[in-house]
């Protein structure tokens, strides 16, 4: 036998005897996944998620079952949403966003959380440090605040004579959200940029938002990094082609769908090491001992194509610093 085929072997044998053995003892882990917003708009990431756990042995149907909990973009679900998942006695949740870990913590101190795409899980109160979490929750940092400020820079590169930015921001309260406003808003003012911040009440104020930017003279658009406006990122995308807004977006896959810049963190890669921690800790491990990760690895991804669509020109040292160009 080959060295290939030899090693599919194994593989399959060792998925094989784990589902075996899941249903010998008749334990089938229950996983919560709590996202505020809809399935369709984070497919992308649970994809991501669900084949790494795959990979490393977890079954759905066989030693594995998952409970995701969508709040469809209504905030005040998220709260519900949680204390359902703690009532069906899951083994351990998975939060996206900062409102469904602070929900899961109030929810519950003894089932085991793992939190994605959380701006400062210390000042937010959910751990007591990166390296030493402390209770039942880890997992992982998107540095939203920092990068915000250096996606306000880009734009400022980029965007000859940048006088004013429009943010989109969510109306509904966000403590995650009101961290990176304050970093924003003093990063705007050492850059000497106007930031008009534009508040969106749910999915159908998007265009209005866009509408109120071009009045309002904006330069530039930019979002908060948020899960609503990822979920959102086609229309946004879109809106700003439209509007022929330069933009600057928090993840890659705005870029993807034909948006102009992102400057952010690989979360593909954030959700691949979320399902590794999922996995220790189903083995065993406690999520006081695992210390909460920042983001390590940053992306900044220039789409030319959809500068020429709005007549924007890329200086050329921009384009040096870009890590992609799509042409």
């Amino acid at each position: 036998m080959n060295k290939p085929a030899s090693i599919l072997c194994a593989v399959i044998l060792l998925v094989g005897a784990t589902v075996a053995e899941a249903q010998k003892t008749g334990k089938i882990f229950r996983i919560g996944f709590l996202d505020p917003t809809n399935a369709s708009g984070v497919a992308a990431i649970v994809d991501v998620y669900r084949q790494e756990l795959s990979k490393l042995g977890w079954i759905e149907g066989g030693n594995i079952a998952f409970e995701y909990r969508f709040a469809e973009l209504k905030p005040e679900r998220v709260a519900e949403l949680a204390a359902e998942l703690v009532r069906l006695k899951v083994d351990l949740i998975v939060t996206s966003g900062v409102p469904p870990a602070l929900e899961a913590k109030k929810a519950t101190s003894t089932i085991p959380i793992v939190i994605t795409n959380v701006t400062d899980p210390v000042a937010l109160g959910l751990v007591d440090s990166l390296a030493r979490p402390g209770g039942n929750i880890t997992g992982f940092t998107s540095l939203a605040s920092e990068l915000n400020t250096k996606r306000l820079e880009v734009l400022k590169d980029v965007v000859p004579k940048l006088d004013r930015v429009g943010l989109l921001r969510r109306s509904s309260y966000n403590p995650g959200e009101e961290l990176q406003l304050e970093e924003l808003r003093a990063a705007a003012s050492a850059l000497k940029l106007k930031l008009e911040e534009i508040k969106i009440l749910d999915a159908q104020g998007l265009e209005n938002a866009f509408k109120t930017a071009k009045q309002q003279q904006v330069k530039a658009i930019m979002t908060t990094s948020t899960q609503f406006f990822f979920a959102e990122r086609k229309p946004i995308v879109a809106l700003a082609g439209k509007y022929r807004l330069p933009a600057i977006y928090t993840w890659k896959k705005y870029v993807d769908e034909g948006g102009l810049m992102s400057y952010g963190p690989d979360y593909d890669d954030q959700y691949r090491k979320t399902a590794h921690y999922v996995d220790k800790i189903l083995k065993g491990a406690k999520p006081a001992d695992l210390p909460v990760q920042q983001a390590t690895k940053v992306e900044f991804v220039i789409n030319l194509r959809a500068a020429k669509q709005i007549g924007l020109t890329i200086p050329p040292r921009v384009l040096e610093r870009a890590d992609k160009v799509i042409k």
